[in-house]
């Protein structure tokens, strides 16, 4: 069992995080993964009186985690710090031309892990993003969002983190059921899709089998 008593668990990341949570309440966790999840490990652990936080902001790119991962992160004291992030800056890429390269992806997120570890003595969760072919010209992102998602399973090696594989979970899940089944636009889960997410987040951290 990997938690201890009392341990802090913040999500972090974008809308996929976000998910409908009050930005006026701290205690907000949405409607999405990070209420599944937290609903999950507390029914699963009562005596261990775990405390939940989300900081995930809708539309949020790296760039925009490293600007206030001191106020969303390191000033919350967290125990545990799962990161989910990237699909942002494939995106704006593709309806905007804000290009992020795989270069520099890795090197923000490789300064958040490193400020992380130097602050705080936190476990780290790294969540790799996904993309389904909803609709078809989602097939085209893969071009720059695959050498994101493999930066960010070389960091989880190098840094000996927990890596949740959502981009190759959530294809195998389309040969159960259609890609808009699990992310209606190919990229923001259904509710089916945040389930998936949250079973295979505490899958990977060794909460359930």
């Amino acid at each position: 069992m990997p938690f201890q008593p009392n341990d802090v668990i913040l999500f972090q990341g974008d809308s996929i995080t976000d998910w409908g949570r009050d930005w006026s309440n701290p205690a907000s966790l949405g409607t999405g993964y990070a209420l599944m999840t937290s609903a999950r490990l507390g029914f699963l652990y009562p005596e261990l009186n775990l405390k939940f936080i989300n900081r995930g902001i809708g539309g949020n790119r790296i760039s925009d985690l490293q600007e206030r991962w001191d106020k969303d992160c390191l000033e919350l004291k967290p125990t545990w710090v799962s990161i989910y992030i990237g699909i942002n800056d494939t995106w704006r890429w593709y309806d905007s031309g804000q290009e992020t390269s795989a270069a520099e992806f890795e090197a923000m997120y490789r300064g958040l892990i490193e400020r992380t570890k130097r602050e705080l003595d936190a476990k780290l969760v790294l969540v790799e993003p996904f993309v389904l072919p909803v609709p078809e010209d989602r097939k085209g992102w893969r071009v720059d969002l695959d050498p994101k998602i493999h930066v960010i399973r070389e960091l989880a090696r190098e840094y000996g983190a927990p890596l949740v594989p959502l981009d190759g979970l959530f294809a195998a899940a389309s040969v159960k059921a259609e890609p808009a089944y699990w992310a209606y636009d190919g990229v923001h889960p259904t509710e089916a899709g945040h389930a998936l997410i949250t079973d295979a987040w505490l899958r990977t951290v060794g909460a359930i089998r």
